[in-house]
């Protein structure tokens, strides 16, 4: 079957990826054209075709996104033009939700060729509807065909709305499964091929946006000038200028790790990590964290006033109280973030209930192989619409 997926940032190229080779292993025919990244071009290899990469795509802020309007505009007529010509079985969505869910509208009110069944729409990871615009709601319940959401919480909310969505697991768990182990070999030598010293290591998760960076960054500079006794490390990406990193880093002793932002975590006592999935992925790699953010002022305006959580890391999100600190705009701020920090840290006093909530976060997330479970049942589906036999 053809398959044709858009992932539009870095979280969705690891989900992607992984989808992907589930795909593979239940439909060993599978052709599939794709928006993402390296990863899921490594897993698709011959089955599958790069159409854009999410550095081209990705942007984030409500500032962000109204500077970039026509940009976008143009990037969804490609995306339009690109899935009538390639008539897939299936589209399937990885969150991004403000540019996936025009997709699946296309879809659904395309005028198709006489004869030709429309394709199915599948979204993975759920747009957090339950964080804002729950408008939204509506559109899913009419554009998408199933559902595949990754938090259990998120069953008994979409079912309220009356959708029915196929719950197996948060993928994050194969990837933390698969890479932590490998992750946690060799201490000496990643010391020595990145040039870092013996002291303890403090990982700065950063994000992987330009945006992040010139907002973030700065302020955990300045925040390690505050633990001499640490190394700091920031976890870089190698499709951002490393000029960008070096503006904020020259002068200071934080030392640059590119694209082994696991590796760096293993390694580390603990962390300033920015909202988002990097929140949950130092979770579950056991690494006690500070979450850290801060944006344009416009954007955390808009978003005060549109988004109704409590809070905005998934850890804290997923266990529904605080387990992690989170710093947000005028909070985060260096004397604020060292005191966080040092609670965290070994023989910090809040050290020893951050690791035992860790380890109840692990087991609520639940267990490996949600990715091969969610593709197994996308294709199960797509067999019997499509009245495979096989």
């Amino acid at each position: 079957m053809k398959y044709y997926i858009i992932a539009g940032e870095a979280s969705g190229d690891l989900h992607g990826a992984n989808l992907v080779k589930g795909l593979l292993a239940a439909d060993s025919e599978a052709e599939i054209r794709f928006w993402g990244g390296d990863k899921m071009v490594e897993a698709a290899g011959e089955h599958g075709t790069l159409v854009r990469h999410y550095k081209e795509a990705s942007i984030m802020g409500f500032w962000e996104v109204l500077k970039n309007l026509r940009r976008i505009g143009r990037q969804m007529r490609f995306c339009r033009e690109d899935i009538a010509a390639y008539y897939p079985d299936v589209l399937i969505l990885i969150d991004y939700p403000g540019f996936n869910l025009r997709m699946a509208e296309f879809v659904h009110e395309h005028v198709w060729p006489t004869g030709r069944k429309r394709p199915e729409v599948f979204y993975y990871i759920a747009p957090k509807v339950w964080a804002w615009k729950e408008k939204r709601v509506v559109r899913i319940r009419k554009y998408v065909d199933k559902l595949f959401i990754i938090f259990p919480f998120e069953i008994e909310y979409f079912r309220r709305h009356g959708i029915e969505a196929f719950y197996a697991g948060n993928p994050l768990m194969d990837s933390v499964a698969e890479r932590s182990s490998v992750a946690l070999e060799g201490a000496e030598e990643f010391r020595r091929e990145n040039g870092l010293d013996d002291r303890p290591i403090i990982a700065l998760v950063a994000g992987s946006r330009g945006s992040e960076i010139r907002y973030n960054l700065p302020y955990m500079v300045a925040v390690s000038r505050r633990f001499p006794e640490y190394q700091f490390v920031v976890t870089g990406v190698s499709w951002l200028d490393r000029a960008l990193y070096d503006r904020y880093l020259q002068g200071s002793d934080v030392r640059f790790v590119c694209d082994r932002t696991y590796e760096t975590m293993a390694q580390s006592a603990a962390a300033l990590v920015t909202s988002g999935t990097a929140t949950l992925e130092t979770a579950l790699l056991r690494v006690p964290e500070v979450v850290c953010f801060r944006s344009s002022a416009i954007s955390i305006w808009v978003a005060k006033r549109l988004v109704k959580l409590r809070f905005i890391s998934l850890v804290n999100l997923v266990m529904d109280r605080e387990v992690v600190r989170e710093l947000i705009q005028e909070d985060f701020v260096p004397e604020r973030a060292e005191v966080e920090l040092r609670a965290v840290l070994p023989g910090g006093e809040k050290h020893e209930r951050m690791v035992w909530d860790f380890a109840e976060l692990r087991e609520a997330m639940g267990e490996p192989g949600a990715s091969v479970r969610v593709a197994t049942e996308m294709v199960r589906l797509l067999n019997e619409k499509r009245g495979n036999t096989k």
